[in-house]
């Protein structure tokens, strides 16, 4: 009998043991700290600040010039300033892509290694509330036979209630931490998206500063960095423009239509005011397709007739290099759509309607020097001729004189390849 209760005695004492160590063990590993994300160091911080200053600065300077004169420095000076605000905005984005980047590594890293050591400590405490909880099973015989008196009993009871106690909160502990760090892995996983759409936007900044110093490559080669050739310029440019918008306002104001395109053997009529492109900008000025597209779209109807059935007024329209860099509505006359550039040089109708090549004209509506409205003429001679009229509804391959008079006729134009 002595010995029995010997053998329960050192039982119970090495489990009350075994549960303290381990308690102990536990309450050092189950409590993880979550370590605060990097926070970018002072000099990239005020980087990101100086940066962000000069693009602030750099838009207010590209406002104020763009609402000056129009000159061909003032012009220049806003593109400079322009290109100069998109590498500040190409540098403040790839010093953000950095940041993130080097903030997820970071934490992709603590997060690794938080879920290997939760996983072993939660095993392990899980593995010692089992143990408690058998050890709170032992029957009072048990309990009484290992206790010295009725205080030791008590206090063998207690503490057995405090370390189950204890167990049960480092448990909810560490699933705290496992959902914290969760939804710390959600927040990263958001980061990397953002990472992704600022690589996007870096991309469209290098096209747009590409496209930028294009512009002003071109500006000077067409103006021959002269003042005096792009003032003349210039002037031709907004001239033809405001001819478009008269023209336009003397016919009632340019209304959508419908169902307008017509192709056929000689190729595709197209009609500016058709809903399809009307209401799209002209270059992405002020000027629409529909009030200020004629020539635009007569060009477009000439490439279907030389076999680029594909080409339609929006093919034309989204190539900025189509239209002059002095005034961005203004259609140049070499052009390119559909890989094949063409150029509108002076002809004479008949010769050019006789062998088979269509001519564009420009007329006056209203009796000026200058043509206000362009149209094809398809065939005919002698002053009677069958036209595409790209503003007329359904202007069709119908006759020339309908609508205007050959006195009418300020500009002739045959298109080559």
């Amino acid at each position: 009998m002595l010995h029995l209760r010997k053998k329960i005695i050192v039982s119970i004492l090495a489990s009350f043991l075994f549960t303290f160590s381990c308690a102990v063990f536990v309450y050092a590993q189950v409590t993880p700290t979550i370590e605060p994300s990097p926070t970018p160091t002072a000099d990239t911080s005020q980087q990101q600040s100086d940066l962000q200053k000069k693009i602030h600065e750099l838009e207010g300077k590209v406002s104020v010039l763009r609402s000056q004169e129009h000159t061909l420095s003032s012009q220049i000076g806003t593109m400079d300033n322009q290109i100069t605000l998109t590498e500040y905005r190409i540098d403040a984005t790839k010093q953000e892509v950095m940041d993130i980047t080097l903030d997820i590594d970071s934490a992709s890293k603590r997060m690794q290694n938080l879920e290997g050591s939760l996983h072993d400590v939660t095993k392990t405490l899980l593995n010692r509330i089992v143990a408690t909880y058998q050890m709170g099973d032992a029957s009072p015989v048990q309990v009484l036979l290992s206790s010295n008196d009725v205080s030791d009993l008590v206090s063998r009871a207690n503490y057995l209630r405090i370390v189950q106690a204890h167990d049960k909160q480092l448990l909810y502990d560490t699933q705290q931490a496992r959902n914290d760090y969760a939804n710390q892995k959600i927040i990263f996983q958001d980061k990397k998206k953002k990472i992704e759409a600022l690589k996007t936007q870096l991309e469209d900044y290098s096209k747009e500063l590409d496209v930028q110093k294009d512009a002003k490559k071109k500006l000077l080669a067409e103006t021959q960095g002269d003042e005096e050739n792009y003032q003349r310029l210039l002037s031709q440019a907004k001239a033809q423009l405001a001819g478009f918008s008269r023209f336009t306002a003397s016919q009632g104001g340019a209304s959508l239509l419908g169902n307008q395109t017509v192709c056929d053997d000689w190729g595709c009529y197209y009609n500016q005011r058709d809903s399809q492109w009307g209401a799209t900008a002209l270059n992405g000025t002020q000027y629409s397709i529909a009030s200020d597209g004629c020539l635009m779209t007569s060009m477009a109807m000439i490439y279907t007739h030389f076999g680029h059935r594909g080409v339609t007024p929006l093919t034309i329209n989204s190539n900025p290099n189509n239209f002059a860099s002095y005034y961005p509505a203004y259609l140049k006359y070499t052009i390119t759509a559909d890989g094949a550039t063409s150029s509108r040089v002076g002809s004479q109708i008949d010769g050019e309607l006789a062998a088979g090549r269509p001519i564009i004209v420009g007329i006056s509506y209203d009796g000026g020097p200058s043509p206000d409205h362009f149209l094809v003429l398809i065939s005919g001679s002698n002053g009677s001729y069958m036209m595409n009229d790209p503003f007329t509804p359904s202007g069709h391959n119908m006759p020339f004189s309908d609508k205007y008079s050959v006195g009418s006729i300020r500009e002739i134009d045959k298109v080559v390849f």
